[in-house]
C-alpha cells in the first residue's frame, strides 16, 4: 500500500525551487499590476472618478466582501495603500517573512479588486488564487532571505494537500474555460478565433497578420478548444511526470505568448505564465539552479557592502517576522500538520464545488447559504474568456465634446476635430486594459447606472487640463459595428450612451 500511495501522489510532488521561482514571478506580476493601476488612482479608485463609493455600495457591493481601499474616497489614501501593497510584494519577491507577506499581499489584492469590480478580468481571479494557495505552500523555503537562517534541504521534493490544491486549481482554469465554450463556433464551426480577431478593441498587430489566414484561424480554434479540454489531464498521470509537465508548461507558454501577440488582454498572459512555473520538474530546476547560483556568486561581492546595514536592520526591536517563540514537540508538529492538511483539503473541495456552477446541472450548484465564505475570502471564480461564444458586437467610442463656440471635438482622440471615421487601431484608444474592460462593461444595459459618472469625469478632467478650451456639453457615443461571417461587418450605427453638460453660469444680480 505505501508503494501504491507513493505512485499515485507522484503528479502532486513539486520541487521547492520551482515553487520559489513561481513566488518571485507572482510578486513581479503584482508589482507590474500595481504600477499600471497607479496611473488611474483618481479615475478608478477615488470619489472623483468613475465609481464613487456610494455607487459602489449601491450597485456593486456584496455584504460579505471587504475593502480597505473603500475606507477613503481620496486618491491620496489609495496611494498609501498602493505603496503598502508594493512594499509587501517586494518583500514577497525577496522572500522576507514570506508567509506573512503572502497573507498581506493577498489581503491587499482582494481589497483592491473589491474596490472596483468593473475593471476586473479573468486573470485577476487566477492571481488572487495563486496567492491564496501560496499561503499554504513553502514557496519561501529557497531563493529567499528567509532561507539564510535555515539549513539547506537535502531533498527538494515536496508533497502536501496544498500542492494538490495548486495543481487541481490549474486544471480547473482550463477545464472550466473549455466546458463553458459550448457554442458551435468553438467545437463545430471553428470560427471563434476569426470572431475574436474581428474585435477591433482587442486586435493587436500580430492579430492583423493572423486575421488574413482564415483556414489557419479555423485550425487554431479547434486546437485552442481541445488543448484547454484535454491538456490538463496530463497533470494527473503518475508516470513520466517530468515529461508531461514539460509538455504542459511548453504548450501553455506557447499558447499565452500567442495570445499576447494577437489580442489585447492586459496581464492575463503574464499571470497564466507565472502560474505554471511551480510545475517545473527537477531536471529543469537543476539547470536553472546552476545558472542562478553562478550569477548570485558574481553578485556576492557587490551585495557584501550592504550586509552591515541589513544586519543592523535585523537587530531593530520591530521585525516583520513570524517566528515561534517556543519549542514544539514532534506530537504538536504532527497535530498542526494534520489540521493544516485537513483545512486545505476542505478548501479545495469548496473551490471545486464552486466551479460546478458553470459546468454542472443546477441541482449540483452550491447553495446560497454556503457562498459567504467564497465572497469573504474571494475564492469565488469564473473562467469564461470568450465563452460560451465570442462577442459579435464591436465598435469604438467617441467622446463628442461641444466647445463654447459651437465646435465639436473628440476627447477620446485628445481633442482633435470630431470624425465618425473608424480609427486604424481601436485598441490604441485605450490607455490600458483596465480602461478597455471598463468600456466593455459600460455598454451593458444592466450597468447603465455607471454611465453619468464616466461622462462627468471626462468633462471635469478636460476643463481642468484645458481651461482655455472650455466645453459646454459631452456626449458619450458608441459606434456599434457587428462582426459578420466572411470578413464582413455591418454598417456602423451611432448610439448615444450618455450626455452631460456643464452648469450654466448664474446671471449677475441686479443692482
Amino acid at each position: 500500500m505505501p508503494q501504491i500511495l507513493a505512485f499515485l501522489r507522484r503528479p502532486f510532488v513539486l520541487d521547492l525551487r520551482a515553487m520559489a521561482l513561481m513566488r518571485i514571478a507572482v510578486a513581479a506580476v503584482i508589482l507590474t499590476d500595481l504600477v499600471i493601476r497607479s496611473t488611474d488612482l483618481e479615475a478608478h479608485y477615488a470619489n472623483l472618478g468613475v465609481l464613487p463609493l456610494n455607487v459602489l455600495y449601491q450597485y456593486n457591493w456584496n455584504p460579505y466582501q471587504f475593502s480597505l481601499h473603500a475606507i477613503t474616497g481620496l486618491w491620496q489614501g489609495e496611494a498609501l495603500l498602493f505603496l503598502l501593497a508594493a512594499a509587501a510584494a517586494v518583500a514577497l519577491l525577496l522572500g522576507y517573512s514570506t508567509r506573512l507577506m503572502t497573507i498581506i499581499s493577498w489581503l491587499l489584492l482582494v481589497s483592491l479588486q473589491n474596490r472596483n469590480p468593473l475593471i476586473g478580468q479573468g486573470g485577476d481571479d487566477l492571481l488572487r488564487m495563486l496567492l491564496f494557495w501560496g499561503i499554504f505552500l513553502p514557496w519561501g523555503r529557497l531563493y529567499s532571505l528567509d532561507a539564510r537562517s535555515k539549513v539547506a534541504p537535502t531533498n527538494y521534493a515536496y508533497f502536501s494537500a496544498a500542492t494538490v490544491a495548486y495543481i487541481v486549481q490549474l486544471a480547473l482554469v482550463y477545464w472550466c474555460t473549455a466546458l463553458l465554450k459550448h457554442a458551435p463556433e468553438w467545437s463545430k464551426e471553428g470560427t471563434a478565433i476569426y470572431y475574436a480577431l474581428s474585435l477591433d478593441q482587442l486586435l493587436m498587430p500580430g492579430g492583423r497578420l493572423l486575421y488574413q489566414h482564415y483556414d489557419l484561424m479555423r485550425y487554431l480554434t479547434f486546437a485552442t478548444y481541445y488543448t484547454e479540454m484535454l491538456l490538463p489531464f496530463v497533470l494527473f498521470i503518475p508516470f513520466g511526470v517530468t515529461w508531461w509537465r514539460l509538455l504542459f508548461v511548453g504548450v501553455l507558454y506557447s499558447f499565452h505568448i500567442g495570445i499576447s501577440l494577437t489580442l489585447f488582454v492586459g496581464l492575463f498572459y503574464l499571470i497564466n505564465m507565472a502560474s505554471v512555473l511551480g510545475l517545473l520538474p527537477p531536471w529543469t530546476m537543476n539547470w536553472l539552479d546552476r545558472h542562478i547560483r553562478t550569477r548570485a556568486q558574481r553578485l556576492g561581492p557587490r551585495l557584501a557592502q550592504w550586509r552591515p546595514s541589513l544586519e543592523q536592520w535585523q537587530r531593530l526591536p520591530f521585525r516583520l517576522r513570524v517566528e515561534a517563540s517556543w519549542q514544539r514537540s514532534s506530537g504538536t508538529d504532527r497535530l498542526l500538520r494534520t489540521m493544516r492538511e485537513t483545512v486545505v483539503t476542505l478548501l479545495l473541495v469548496y473551490v471545486c464545488w464552486w466551479n460546478l456552477d458553470t459546468i454542472a446541472k443546477p441541482e449540483w450548484y452550491m447553495k446560497d447559504p454556503l457562498r459567504w465564505f467564497g465572497y469573504l475570502f474571494r475564492t469565488d471564480q469564473h473562467w469564461g474568456m470568450f465563452a460560451p461564444a465570442v462577442f459579435k458586437d464591436d465598435g469604438w467610442y467617441i467622446l463628442d465634446a461641444t466647445t463654447k463656440d459651437g465646435k465639436h471635438i473628440d476627447l477620446n482622440r485628445k481633442g482633435r476635430p470630431l470624425t465618425y471615421d473608424k480609427p486604424y487601431s481601436v485598441m490604441a484608444l485605450f490607455k490600458n486594459d483596465r480602461w478597455r474592460k471598463y468600456s466593455e462593461n459600460y455598454l451593458f444595459v444592466s450597468n447603465s447606472y455607471m454611465r453619468p459618472y464616466y461622462c462627468n469625469y471626462w468633462l471635469r478632467i478636460w476643463q481642468e487640463k484645458h481651461p482655455n478650451r472650455p466645453i459646454s456639453r459631452l456626449d458619450v457615443i458608441y459606434m456599434k459595428e457587428v462582426s459578420l461571417p466572411d470578413y464582413k461587418v455591418s454598417k456602423p450605427t451611432r448610439e448615444v450612451l450618455c450626455s452631460c453638460e456643464t452648469e450654466p453660469a448664474q446671471p449677475a444680480p441686479q443692482q
